[in-house]
């Protein structure tokens, strides 16, 4: 395996797996454990490995893959790679997905690109990559998962902001680039004309944000729980990152309250609907209320450009066993395997150099409101825009309901809005099943605002959505 060193190159760096990585090691509960989790399993080389776990979930990733990948012709190519950019040590960790009959037709679909949110990495997405390989497979197109500049294990750059404190629209414009630029060095380096992004919380804001200075070359966005829509103050509660039990606050999910309700399958959002939502974040917001000294410490390290994984890393040997307790406590319906694989994951990459984690408070202000709201910036795009949120989100879904009226009013009538039941901020684990036929459906969906890349562009729409309605899970049954 090639370290991330060989990346400085013109080439990517391709890693091959030679051998079955070891499991993960068990999630520490005492001090004892964190310390040798912390002296033996934080490192570049264990970063990797720990990627190599989620991916071996995926099949044509590597003859180690459960299951394993049998076909001699295989319809499809998955690489994982560090693709360097025009800046020396520049790097995006990607995780490539391509055809091997790739359709080149005036109607094929755009490549999709998977972005993750802050201080995460593509490996969140191991519940939703295979489905993502089959709509590959079948619609003869690519997919590429991406760690943000910064972030995951791409390369760890200095982050700084030359704009003064004052200046909010300067601090978010070059927070903004950091990110952006990186993204669209990347697009270049893999000769992408077009892409539809898919994005995950600050990964869906910067998805946005990147469509709007790049119209040109995004075709559509679907934009998972995404941070910085609405204007503060609001119901958006981050401290329930670490607080929620699994995809709710008390982790006591609602199937006893809706016994006949479908949760595998998206709700289209209704007021209604949006309504009880922000009524349940309303309990657990400290909205109005007086600061205590915890807050106040929190509104000050946030204002000096701190960031949470600065605090973990600090920690030293305590950090394994508190990211064992977050991961254990918010990831509660994985099984026990995929919980120790995800916090091995999320404990390498946590301990990694600080970079782009720095961006927040320039983006964001304390209590995650964003400095600049994409609600008073979307109604420029012209492409379909489509808004997820979980039902037991801590993400506030006003700002969604918001962006899709004013896209309306700006003439883009493609701007919808979905809740996914039995699932919170990380919906795409919480509920896999509903949001992986949801990102299927909108792919494959025919919009208006490109029809008329093709005159059998209607013909195509039947066929894909008729297609896309066979049981894809059956693939990897």
């Amino acid at each position: 395996m090639r370290s991330s060193s060989a990346a400085m190159g013109s080439t990517p760096s391709i890693s091959t797996i030679t051998s079955l990585p070891p499991p993960a090691p068990q999630i520490p509960s005492k001090v004892g454990q964190s310390i040798r989790s912390w002296w033996l399993n934080v490192g570049q080389r264990q970063a990797e490995i720990s990627e190599q776990r989620m991916w071996l979930r995926l099949p044509y990733f590597s003859k180690y893959s459960k299951p394993p990948s049998t076909t001699p012709d295989a319809p499809i190519s998955v690489t994982s790679s560090l693709v360097p950019l025009s800046k020396p040590k520049h790097y995006l960790n990607t995780l490539s997905i391509k055809s091997n009959d790739p359709d080149v037709s005036p109607s094929a679909p755009s490549p999709v690109v998977l972005l993750h949110g802050y201080g995460a990495g593509m490996g969140f997405f191991f519940r939703n990559i295979p489905t993502l390989a089959w709509w590959a497979e079948q619609r003869r197109s690519s997919v590429y998962a991406l760690d943000w500049l910064g972030m995951g294990r791409s390369a760890r750059v200095p982050f700084t902001i030359k704009a003064k404190r004052d200046d909010i629209p300067g601090r978010v414009h070059e927070a903004e680039s950091f990110f952006i630029d990186a993204l669209e060095d990347w697009r270049q380096s893999m000769g992408l004309e077009r892409m539809t992004l898919i994005g995950h919380s600050l990964g869906a804001y910067l998805s946005v944000a990147y469509a709007l200075r790049h119209p040109e070359r995004v075709t559509k966005l679907i934009l998972l729980s995404p941070a910085g829509v609405p204007r503060g103050p609001n119901y958006t509660e981050v401290a329930r990152e670490v607080t929620d039990h699994g995809a709710d606050p008390e982790g006591v999910h609602e199937h006893s309250e809706h016994p006949g309700r479908d949760d595998s399958k998206p709700e289209p959002a209704t007021g209604k609907k949006v309504e009880g939502m922000r009524a349940g974040q309303k309990k657990h917001t400290k909205q109005g209320e007086p600061q205590s000294l915890g807050r106040k410490v929190f509104t000050y390290l946030w204002e000096e450009g701190w960031s949470p994984f600065q605090i973990v890393r600090s920690s030293m040997f305590w950090g394994p066993m508190l990211v064992g307790k977050y991961s254990s406590r918010r990831f509660q319906g994985l099984d026990e395997e995929e919980t120790r694989d995800l916090h091995d994951y999320i404990l390498n990459i946590t301990m990694a150099k600080g970079s782009g984690e720095y961006c927040i408070s320039h983006l964001l202000e304390p209590g995650a409101h964003a400095r600049m709201p994409l609600v008073d910036r979307i109604g420029a795009l012209k492409i379909p825009v489509t808004f997820v949120y979980g039902d037991h989100d801590w993400m506030d879904p006003l700002g969604g309901m918001q962006s899709v009226e004013k896209l309306r009013q700006s003439g883009n009538g493609e701007g919808k809005m979905y809740i996914i039941n039995n699932a919170g901020h990380h919906l795409y684990l919480d509920n896999p099943d509903a949001m992986n036929s949801l990102i299927v459906k909108e792919l494959d969906k025919r919009h208006l605002s490109y029809k008329h890349l093709s005159k059998d562009s209607d013909s195509t729409s039947s066929a894909s959505e008729d297609s896309g309605n066979s049981n894809y899970n059956e693939f990897y049954s």
